[in-house]
């Protein structure tokens, strides 16, 4: 049976006496991963910002399982391009780390040839990567990622719900993650929580892209975008470049 992680009842946010987050209710589990979607304004950063601790609502119940360890990733990360700050020195930034267990995160994201670059010389697939790394360092039983393909090409953005995906199984930690990227992160999540300042729709992927409030949301379109699932006989690298052919299934087709 899973765990419960994270659990919202309630949830109000306002701001200025509006109401940015209204009575939502949101659950995560060990093992599973739940993706927040929305329109801009709908409230996802605000509900991140409350499960981080970062704000207290104004009225609802956020309940955090006791200690519970969250590795959480920005949405984007700005550093002074005159800042001498390599990727290990990033990386050492966490408590406790050092260069063996910083490399030993970025090769669990695939990005350990960057360790001694500057910090604003990688691309921005490296940076996630990095980024990501670092929500590592902290064994996080909750990952808590925020568009975490910001940046990236698609054909990294499909390798990095990949990766999320692969450390999912491997941890059997939780994931809260938003996104935008509906044709990718649909075949990639366990729930989705369809938001605009309070949950319209949530459940399964296949489930919520029927529902009348998801189409009214994203129009009709969204809906095969939705059930969309990505076949590919190959991997990429940072770049977005063919790294490694896969023995089954036809031409990978973007």
């Amino acid at each position: 049976m899973s765990t419960p992680l994270l659990r919202l009842q309630g949830i109000t946010v306002q701001f200025a006496g509006q109401a940015v987050l209204q009575d939502v209710q949101l659950q995560v589990d060990a093992g599973e991963i739940v993706t927040l979607i929305g329109p801009n304004g709908a409230g996802k950063t605000t509900l991140v910002r409350a499960v981080l601790g970062l704000l207290k609502p104004d009225s609802g119940t956020l309940w955090r399982k006791p200690r519970l360890r969250i590795g959480y990733m920005p949405q984007k990360l700005t550093v002074d391009p005159t800042l001498p700050l390599s990727v290990l020195r990033f990386l050492r930034l966490v408590p406790g780390v050092d260069r063996t267990s910083a490399l030993a995160a970025l090769a669990e994201v695939g990005a350990e040839q960057v360790i001694d670059s500057p910090l604003q010389r990688i691309s921005g697939g490296e940076l996630q990567r990095v980024l990501l790394a670092r929500a590592l360092l902290r064994k996080p039983e909750l990952l808590v990622l925020d568009e975490p393909v910001q940046g990236v090409d698609v054909a990294g953005q499909a390798e990095l719900y990949r990766l999320i995906t692969r450390l999912r199984d491997r941890y059997h930690c939780g994931v809260l993650m938003v996104s935008h990227d509906l044709h990718l992160v649909m075949s990639t999540t366990d729930q989705v929580i369809c938001l605009n300042r309070h949950v319209c729709c949530s459940g399964h992927p296949e489930q919520v892209s029927g529902d009348p409030a998801f189409v009214e949301l994203f129009g009709q379109d969204a809906r095969s975008l939705a059930i969309y699932h990505h076949h590919h006989d190959h991997s990429h690298d940072l770049h977005g470049a063919v790294r490694q052919p896969h023995s089954h299934g036809p031409d990978c087709k973007h």
